[in-house]
C-alpha cells in the first residue's frame, strides 16, 4: 500500500516502534534512561510516587501520592490525527494530613493520540516525561536514578503540589531482574522497578497558604499487558522505606474470599543485598478494618505481615485514605501513609499501603 508524505506525517512517531522494546519478557536487557520513559505498546503503565513530608515543630507528617497512568485502548490504531484516542492518560494526587485527620484528592484524564511531539498531552519514550496539561512529571540526570520534578493540582483545585524527588540509592529491580510475576502463567507479569529513599523537597499550597517542606518518598515504574490473573479481584501492596536505609516491598493478588492467589516481594538490606520473595513466602493477615462511609467498602488498615525478612505489623497512620477515581480510570482504592512496626511495637519503617478491589472487582 502506498502512503502519501502527508499521511506519514499524521502518524505518531511512537507507533512505529512498539515491538519488542515494549514487550514484557523475562530476558529483558534494561536500558537507561530509555526505560524510565513510556512503553506505549504495553497495555498498562504507571509512574507512582508516595511519601511523606515533615512539618515543623514535630507535627505529624503529611502523606502524599502522585501517580501518572497510561493505558493503550486498542482503538483507532489506523486513524490519523492528534485526536484519535489510541491512549488514555490519567493522573491521581492525594494529601493525607495526619495531624488534622484530613484527606484531599485530585484526578485528571486526557486522551492521547500517541504523538510524542504533542506539547500539552504526552508520555515520551526517551525518559520520564509525562504531561496532562498543567499536570506533569519529568526526570533529569545521567544516573539511572536521577531527579524527578512534578506539579499537580492548581489554583482552583483542593491543593497544588510541587515536588522535587532526588534519588539517593540505585534502582531496585523487582522480581527476577525486573520481571515481576503476577500469576502462574508466563504472560501474567510486569516489568517493575523502584526507587526507595528519595529525598523530597515540596511546596504545598492550600487555601493560599504555601508551605515549603522536606521529606522522603518511594517511586515505582511498572508496565504490563496482563497484570491480573483470572480469579483475582484486586491486590494489596506496600512499599516501605526502612529506617536503617533498607527497603521492603510486598504484594499479593487477592481472590474474592480474601485468600491470596499470587504473592511476591523484595527486601534490600542497608548494605545492598537483595532477597526476592517467591509466591507463597509472603502472608497478609488482617488485624483491624475501617469501613468507608462513602462506598461502604471495608479495608484492613492494620495488617500482620509474615515475610522472609521478618514478621511485622503494618498500621495506617489514619483510616480515611480512600481515593475515588471513578471519574478518571474508574477505580476506587485505599492508598495511605503507614508505619511498619517490629514484634516489640517499635517503628522500623514508613511508607505506603495500597488496597484495590474492595468496592468491586478491579478491571484493568
Amino acid at each position: 500500500m502506498m502512503f502519501s508524505r502527508r499521511a506519514l506525517l499524521l502518524v505518531p512517531t511512537s507507533l512505529w516502534a512498539q515491538g519488542d522494546d515494549d514487550a514484557v519478557r523475562a530476558d529483558r536487557v534494561w536500558r537507561w534512561p530509555r526505560d524510565h520513559g513510556a512503553h506505549p505498546g504495553a497495555r498498562n503503565e504507571w509512574w507512582y510516587a508516595t511519601g511523606w513530608l515533615e512539618p515543623p515543630a514535630d507535627a505529624p507528617p503529611i502523606g502524599f501520592q502522585m501517580t501518572f497512568f497510561r493505558h493503550r485502548t486498542g482503538l483507532a490504531a489506523s486513524l490519523p490525527g492528534r485526536f484519535a484516542p489510541r491512549q488514555l492518560l490519567f493522573a491521581h494526587a492525594a494529601l493525607s494530613d495526619v495531624g488534622a485527620q484530613r484527606h484531599w484528592q485530585l484526578q485528571r484524564l486526557q486522551r492521547w493520540s500517541g504523538d510524542e511531539a504533542a506539547r500539552d498531552v504526552h508520555a515520551r519514550r526517551t525518559d520520564t516525561d509525562v504531561r496532562l496539561g498543567p499536570w506533569w512529571l519529568r526526570r533529569s540526570g545521567d544516573s539511572p536514578g536521577g531527579r524527578y520534578d512534578s506539579e499537580v493540582g492548581g489554583a482552583h483545585a483542593a491543593f497544588k503540589l510541587t515536588l522535587q524527588l532526588q534519588a539517593t540509592q540505585p534502582v531496585l529491580l523487582q522480581g527476577q531482574g525486573g520481571h515481576s510475576r503476577k500469576g502462574p502463567l508466563p504472560q501474567q507479569a510486569s516489568h517493575y522497578y523502584s526507587l526507595p529513599h528519595l529525598r523530597v523537597r515540596a511546596r504545598v499550597e492550600r487555601d493560599a497558604r504555601p508551605l515549603a517542606l522536606q521529606g522522603h518518598a518511594w517511586l515505582d515504574h511498572e508496565w504490563s499487558d496482563e497484570y491480573m490473573p483470572p480469579g483475582a479481584v484486586g491486590w494489596d501492596w506496600f512499599g516501605i522505606n526502612l529506617d536503617d536505609g533498607g527497603a521492603l516491598m510486598g504484594f499479593r493478588l487477592r481472590r474474592a474470599d480474601g485468600s491470596s492467589l499470587w504473592s511476591g516481594g523484595t527486601h534490600r538490606s542497608a548494605d545492598g543485598r537483595v532477597r526476592t520473595f517467591d509466591d507463597g513466602e509472603l502472608r497478609f493477615t488482617p488485624q483491624r478494618s475501617w469501613t468507608s462511609p462513602a462506598t461502604q467498602a471495608r479495608y484492613p488498615v492494620h495488617w500482620q505481615l509474615a515475610t522472609p525478612a521478618g514478621t511485622f505489623d503494618l498500621r495506617a497512620l489514619m483510616d480515611a485514605q480512600e481515593l475515588d477515581g471513578r471519574s478518571s480510570n474508574g477505580a476506587v482504592y485505599w492508598e495511605g501513609l503507614s508505619d511498619l512496626l517490629d514484634a516489640r511495637g517499635r517503628r522500623v519503617g514508613r511508607g505506603y499501603l495500597e488496597m484495590t478491589g474492595y468496592v468491586k472487582p478491579l478491571a484493568m
